[in-house]
């Protein structure tokens, strides 16, 4: 709750900065032509609330994006901290109080977070349309154009696409567990040196692991079952208690980001961790965070890959300024520096065949995946995301039945 009290009062501060505050507001910018939209977001601010656990994102934002919306829009553009629950309760309390100038103009989210921004009305949209890069997105994809077995319908746009990878020491775990099968014989043999991060990425793992389990990706299409649900995750909780004392610690607790494995796992500590993202392995051991010996793979039968997004907030103070934002981020400019390993290595959604040649061109320069493996390689090992109350779910039970377990 400190964080969310924190996050609420840092952002009332801003709120109001920037022209236009109530008017952007109450304004519909969708009945716009696209140079009015555009005109009307020069020289405003824009407030971001997103995931800031990753050095490396954080410098693109701030050294790449937010200098080039300056030079292009005079837009100013305010980072905050925040994800998911932080998010879906600042706007709810702001829904409550009847705010209708909030406190932020966009978050990234995907997944549960759409979900529950769904439930209380706390998107803007459907807005993606009305952005000229979508026009090259691959909006065909069902990697792409569902998130979490909810069709996006432009209510957000997405951003950036990815699939969960493990990363490991080739030094240290030279013969790593091929599939999800593998792993509890791998961790018995192997103690001390494998754990689950208690996040975002560590309830991924859960998800392809309890389909792995299962055996058959297709019960977990469609609604959530609880039915499903309860069968599989009983026989996960059961998988992992078996081999809990082997993990670091013994188990006895679990890191609870993705930026604390990756640093055990950089110092040696760990021999694993894990990313969902499946270039980012390139870009931690090109700027010098990985060793050298570090690689990534998917294990059998698959891991899952989705997409995350960019969502207007349903009372965003500057409207105009956020579709303008968003269509930057989508930008063969912007996606071709994120998708670059040296920066980020986030996949890219839009489509290489919409793009002008040049931009195919350049992409196709970019340096290609050392330590990761291709994107091609791995597709064929790609799961959709089960519905967004799997995950809730697996957040409350990971703590119940594993992590408080005696």
């Amino acid at each position: 709750m400190r964080i969310i009290v924190i996050a609420v009062v840092f952002l009332s501060v801003i709120a109001g900065c920037g022209p236009g505050g109530q008017d952007a507001a109450a304004e519909d910018p969708r009945g716009l032509s696209w140079d009015e939209i555009e005109e009307r977001a020069r020289g405003t601010e824009v407030n971001l609330m997103m995931w800031q656990g990753d050095p490396f994102i954080n410098k693109y934002m701030t050294e790449f994006v937010r200098p080039a919306l300056e030079q292009q829009y005079g837009i100013t553009l305010n980072i905050s901290g925040g994800q998911g629950t932080q998010i879906v309760s600042l706007l709810l309390a702001e829904k409550e109080a009847g705010k209708k100038t909030g406190a932020i103009d966009l978050g990234w989210i995907n997944g549960e977070t759409f979900y529950q921004l769904r439930q209380i009305d706390g998107l803007f949209g459907p807005y993606a349309d009305k952005l000229p890069n979508a026009a090259y997105i691959d909006w065909d994809n069902p990697f792409i154009n569902t998130d979490f077995q909810q069709p996006v319908n432009g209510m957000e746009c997405p951003w950036g696409n990815v699939q969960l990878a493990f990363i490991y020491d080739t030094l240290r775990a030279p013969q790593p567990p091929a599939s999800f099968d593998d792993i509890p014989a791998y961790v018995a043999a192997h103690p001390g040196v494998f754990t689950i991060p208690n996040e975002f990425t560590g309830m991924t793992i859960l998800k392809s692991w309890m389909m792995a389990l299962a055996g058959d990706n297709s019960l977990f299409e469609g609604a959530f079952s609880e039915e499903v649900y309860k069968r599989y995750s009983t026989r996960l909780w059961q998988t992992i208690n078996e081999i809990k004392p082997a993990f670091w610690k013994e188990g006895k607790t679990f890191p609870e980001t993705l930026s604390a494995l990756h640093q055990m796992f950089a110092n040696g500590e760990v021999n694993f961790t894990f990313s969902n993202n499946d270039g980012e392995v390139d870009n931690k051991v090109n700027l010098g965070f990985f060793p050298a010996t570090a690689r990534s793979y998917v294990p059998y039968p698959g891991t899952i890959q989705n997409s995350h997004y960019m969502g207007i907030t349903f009372n965003a103070p500057n409207k105009p300024g956020a579709m303008a934002v968003v269509n930057f981020l989508i930008s063969a400019n912007a996606q071709l520096q994120k998708f670059n390993p040296d920066v980020w290595g986030d996949g890219t959604v839009l489509d290489m065949e919409k793009l002008p040649e040049e931009w195919r061109e350049k992409f196709k320069s970019l340096p290609s995946r050392r330590y990761a493996p291709r994107r091609e390689a791995i597709q064929d090992r790609a799961l959709m995301e089960p519905a967004p109350e799997y995950m809730i779910r697996l957040y409350e039970d990971f703590r119940k039945y594993v992590i408080e377990a005696d």
